[in-house]
């Protein structure tokens, strides 16, 4: 099949992204220089932004509708670690010069689906060619009630620390992708594909967690470093034991089929579950959140008085990681 160039740039924006803001009015049908955002009273703005670039955050051949999903989940889930109410998301592509419209078609196809799912419509943004690989940002905008913001420097010591859903399906879902897992029943591989390729952003629960979480964020670079982020920015410490991590049951599969893969699970990344904070006596609270969303919560360990993260196992003799997580640099 040959390959459709890109349009020019008006008529690629009228076309692939035009659509993508109509939800929008501060948007201005992408025919201004900037978008014009309103925040209700008593709010303050929340902004993140992430990039993704081809070969480094997603495979090449990755389908465009996955990878733009992908793309706008990441943020959301920044968001959602601090306690934020989706509004808008601005876009910047960088693309390759022999990139095919049918590409951006489908990429455009997958952010419409998912800026629909999560009421968070298309604001503005710029598109640009470039003889590098494709590099993906978008910058994401929220709202949260003045001063109810959740951050990773207010953990105290004796908090329970507490993870959403399960933790290192997206690390085995890139170990699937790259054939190094072993003898997984398909089922299972694709679960775990699904959960690399289509991070969870918890939004419903973030903002719930606003004024019980002491401190909160997101597991994108491994449980334990960015656990270690809330330690070093709130001065404490942290002791969590391994075999109270939650699980999928493909994670419970590798795991037995490879004990080795324990160190994957907590320090792979690209989980995108909450890690929040909570004072011993919120608890109860926290349970009974988790069955309001019908979202498992789970306690794995403590907020301690002495720096680091200390990992247990289940007869508390303590486990060296080679690594606590991804590095950018």
């Amino acid at each position: 099949m040959n390959k459709r160039p890109l349009p020019g740039e008006f008529e690629l924006i009228e076309r692939f992204f035009a659509p993508l803001a109509k939800d929008f009015p501060g948007a201005l049908a992408l025919k201004d220089d900037a978008a014009v955002i309103e925040i209700a009273p008593g709010h303050r703005l929340v902004a993140t932004t992430d990039a993704l670039v081809a070969g480094v955050h997603y495979l090449v051949d990755d389908p465009p509708a996955l990878v733009a999903r992908k793309l706008l989940r990441v943020n959301l889930s920044d968001l959602a670690a601090m306690g934020a109410k989706a509004c808008a998301y601005l876009l910047a592509l960088a693309l390759p010069k022999d990139t095919d419209a049918a590409w951006l078609e489908g990429f455009a196809d997958g952010l419409r689906a998912d800026a629909r799912e999560f009421e968070c419509p298309l604001a503005g943004g710029d598109t640009v060619v470039t003889d590098g690989p494709a590099t993906l940002a978008l910058s994401a905008l929220g709202q949260v009630p003045e001063g109810g913001e959740l951050r990773r420097s207010t953990a105290k010591v004796g908090d329970r620390i507490f993870v959403s859903g399960s933790i290192g399906d997206g690390a085995l879902g890139l170990k699937a992708l790259n054939g190094e897992l072993g003898i997984l029943a398909q089922r299972h591989r694709d679960y775990t594909i699904e959960r690399y390729r289509l991070p969870r952003p918890r939004l419903a629960l973030g903002q719930r967690l606003v004024g019980l979480a002491h401190a909160a964020i997101d597991i994108s670079d491994g449980l334990i470093a960015d656990l270690g982020h809330v330690c070093e920015t709130s001065g404490v410490g942290a002791e969590i034991q391994s075999a109270l991590l939650p699980k999928s049951d493909a994670a419970r599969i590798a795991l037995a089929d490879d004990p080795g893969l324990l160190s994957a699970l907590m320090t792979g990344g690209d989980d995108y579950e909450l890690l929040f904070t909570v004072a011993p006596e919120a608890s109860v609270s926290v349970a009974g959140l988790a069955r309001d969303l019908d979202l498992p919560l789970t306690p794995i360990g403590f907020i301690t008085g002495k720096d680091g993260v200390d990992v247990t196992d289940a007869e508390a003799a303590g486990i060296v990681l080679d690594s606590p997580g991804f590095r950018h640099f």
